[in-house]
Order: structure tokens, then sequence, then C-alpha cells
């Protein structure tokens, strides 16, 4: 059975904000609406279906998929549609930094090329890691001092152990959130088919 498939280029489109996508908390913290990210990304995959998944096939989480995410963090980020779901959840808290970061190390260790792997390396180092970045990651100097002597010889290796701080802290404190938040409660709702506010 073919999974359907949500595109990087369809998860980008959910960052089109408009004024009414944000919201002020009771502490008076201005917020990204996730409700608009995820109605869209329903709108996408449930567009999807039909070409790209066999007859019948349901774009939306299942019950037991949803349930699986609540197990753990590698759990929900080894799910393409659990993925994109908490990455919008740390959007609408603007704290993505993080799982971009790691998302970035995912796709650098599967490089092949010597030449693509040594551009990749400045690149995430330019973007994530390097002081006044524009997506910079909190790291203490000496993971980052070890980075930036590794990019004299790339290798696939050479952010794993800034990627594993990076979960370390998404695993302790943001995903717990997540898993405790409207946003999964909403996505559990929805998979039962019982949806208050992501309803087609």
């Amino acid at each position: 059975m073919r999974e359907c498939v949500v595109s990087e280029r369809d998860m980008a489109c959910t960052d089109c904000m408009k004024a009414s996508d944000f919201f002020i908390d009771k502490k008076g913290i201005k917020k990204r609406n996730w409700r608009t990210r995820i109605r869209y990304l329903l709108k996408i995959t449930s567009s999807s279906s039909s070409s790209k998944c066999m007859a019948g096939r349901s774009y939306r989480p299942t019950v037991e998929e949803v349930n699986q995410w609540a197990q753990s963090l590698d759990k929900l980020l080894s799910h393409k549609y659990g993925k994109a779901a908490f990455r919008i959840f740390l959007k609408s808290e603007f704290c993505e930094e993080n799982i971009e970061f790691w998302m970035a190390c995912e796709e650098f260790r599967t490089i092949t090329s010597l030449g693509k792997l040594s551009l990749m390396a400045r690149s995430i180092y330019e973007e994530f890691i390097q002081c006044d970045a524009p997506k910079e990651i909190n790291l203490d100097y000496q993971t980052k001092d070890a980075i930036v002597q590794s990019l004299r010889l790339p290798s696939l290796t050479c952010f794993l152990s800034a990627q594993k701080k990076v979960f370390n802290l998404m695993e302790n404190n943001s995903y717990p959130r997540f898993i405790h938040s409207e946003l999964y409660k909403e996505l559990c709702a929805v998979a039962r088919g019982e949806g208050k506010y992501l309803k087609s």
C-alpha cells in the first residue's frame, strides 16, 4: 500500500500566514494559529490521495498512528505526518529551528558526494550554528568549536553530537508540550472522526 506524500514544497506553503492567523494568548504573547496550518495540511494530503494513494486509503493519520506518536519522539519523527504536525506545533511557538536543524542533519547524513557534503556542511553551519545565524540553535561552546574544526574536512558525523543534543532538548522540552497541546488532542479527534475544528 502506497503512502500519501506530503512534500517539502507543500509544507513550505503552510508558512503563508495572514494577520488573522495569529492570536494573543492569556499572557499577551503573540502566537501563530496552528489550526490554519493543519487545515492546509489536511487539504493538500486529501487532494493528493486520489492520485498517489490506493483507492479507499485515508489521507489522515489513523488512531493507532496518532497514539504511537505519544510513545516517543522517535516514533513521532519516524512518521511523515507526525513530523509535519510537530513542525507545525513548533512553528506556532516560534521555535522551529530545532526540528529544522534535526531534519537538515538527517538529510546531510544521506549525502554520498564529497563536494556536496562540504557545501551542505557549510550551509548548515551558517544557517544554524554560527553566532547570529538566522536560525541559531542553542549549543555549548565545545560542541560549536568541534563543528568548526570538523568543517576543515567534513564527514557524515560532523553534526552528530549537535543533532543528539538538539534531539534531547526537543524530547525533554517541546515534545511533552506537543503531546499535551490542543493541536495533538485535535489530531487525535480527527483520527477518530470527531475533529471539532479541522473537519473538511
